[in-house]
């Protein structure tokens, strides 16, 4: 039963609608693993030459100009940022993309938390695409480390886009990591405000890996989202978020939990509550299934803080051992991992209800899926005092023909888990 379990599985993920994505995300695996991480800044050549369509780019005095004029503007924040250890965060990436939109430039930020700047610019490039005029735009993206920048030109409805990306040196100068240039193959500026774009460029690593182009999959926000839909978004959505669990990929509410996994919230819980990781790991020999026995009023606290449940319908929902008043235990361990390349939750509008309670519309944006909506749902939280909250319910809403998240796997059954493990309980 689980072998065919994880065969499905794998093959939802390798169907013509999903294969380029899952190999876009294998491929950024592997590099990881081979290229290894560091704290340190890694040293990067001044130009790096990529050949795509039997032409070659190559970096050259104007992007040498630009990357200096942009280190310029951002000098001063950057210089603060560093100073004071906060550089790729939300407040410094803002004060940067809003620097630069008094500059002249679109700006936003890599994770789209950050409404871009100069969108009327934007919008006026895509209105020339639509309608088949010439047209040039640049767009700097800002990211944690450097800079994204995109110079895209138009004519005829085709779209050729050259992008850059520049990281910060240890003195501060933006240095050219890479550059390289495709042409569109996939062009859509959508109903919810977002621009897609996507095109395959040619690299060494990535030819080595997979003997084809690598693809290379880019979602802005071009319109503005309201401050309040991205501080509920922040507050309540993004902590849990996707992975590893399914609070926001079923339905349930108080009165019906439906098919929500505790354990798997525990694990999301537990580090908002406490500040640090959950102590309960997976065994470091991948046969064996670790085990635990979690005391009874920390899971209830834990779970309680963020539901209102009863201990009776917790204890219905999981595997409760009375004579030792513990929870049984199991972390995720290999055959329960996910892709690692998902959706994200955007809240796009709320309500606020008589009693107190809060509306979140929220749609699942997934960027290398090129979908600005792969599905929506709704949630309600209860605020309560000293800033704290309860998850009330959520309805997810699929799109006709899709009839699963096919990204998210659920833990094992007691029947999955044995036949993994037998008897190799620690």
């Amino acid at each position: 039963m689980l072998w065919e379990k994880i065969k499905r599985f794998w093959r939802t993920g390798l169907n013509e609608k999903n294969r380029r994505y899952l190999l876009f995300a294998m491929i950024s695996m592997i590099m990881m693993i081979l290229t290894g991480c560091s704290n340190e800044t890694p040293e990067v050549s001044d130009i790096e030459i990529t050949q795509t369509d039997n032409k070659v780019y190559s970096s050259d005095e104007n992007d040498s100009a630009d990357a200096e004029r942009i280190k310029e503007i951002l000098s001063d924040i950057y210089s603060e940022a560093v100073d004071t250890n906060t550089l790729g965060s939300l407040d410094m990436m803002r004060r940067m993309v809003i620097r630069l939109g008094e500059s002249g430039y679109v700006a936003v930020d890599s994770g789209n938390q950050i409404d871009m700047t100069q969108a009327e610019q934007a919008l006026a490039f895509c209105k020339a695409v639509d309608e088949k005029k010439t047209a040039e735009l640049t767009i700097i993206v800002i990211m944690e480390m450097g800079i994204r920048k995109f110079d895209l030109k138009t004519e005829v409805g085709n779209v050729t886009i050259v992008r850059g990306y520049y990281q910060y040196d240890q003195n501060g100068s933006l240095r050219n990591r890479s550059t390289v240039s495709y042409p569109a193959d996939f062009w859509q500026y959508t109903e919810e405000g977002y621009l897609m774009f996507e095109g395959s460029c040619f690299s060494d690593e990535g030819y080595v890996l997979t003997l084809s182009d690598t693809p290379e999959h880019t979602m802005l926000r071009i319109l503005p989202l309201d401050e309040k839909c991205r501080e509920y978004n922040r507050k309540y959505i993004l902590p849990v978020g996707y992975e590893l669990n399914n609070l926001f990929l079923c339905n349930w509410s108080e009165g019906d939990f439906g098919d929500l996994d505790f354990y798997d919230l525990f694990d999301r819980f537990y580090p908002m509550m406490h500040s640090r990781q959950v102590p309960y790991v997976a065994d470091e020999n991948l046969e064996v299934g670790a085990v635990y026995q979690i005391p009874g009023e920390l899971f209830e606290n834990v779970i309680g803080a963020y539901f209102n449940i009863d201990s009776e319908t917790l204890r219905s929902k999981t595997i409760y051992i009375s004579e030792l008043a513990a929870y049984e235990y199991r972390p995720r361990g290999f055959y329960e991992a996910e892709y690692p390349d998902i959706a994200y939750p955007e809240v796009v509008d709320y309500t606020k209800n008589e009693d107190g309670t809060v509306v979140l519309h929220i749609n699942a944006v997934y960027p290398n899926g090129n979908m600005s909506k792969e599905f929506s749902h709704t949630t309600v939280i209860r605020p309560l005092k000293e800033d704290s909250f309860q998850y009330v319910s959520n309805e997810i809403i699929i799109p006709e023909g899709d009839d699963s998240i096919w990204w998210h796997s659920n833990r094992l059954t007691e029947e999955e888990w044995r036949e993994v493990y037998g008897g190799n309980g620690s």
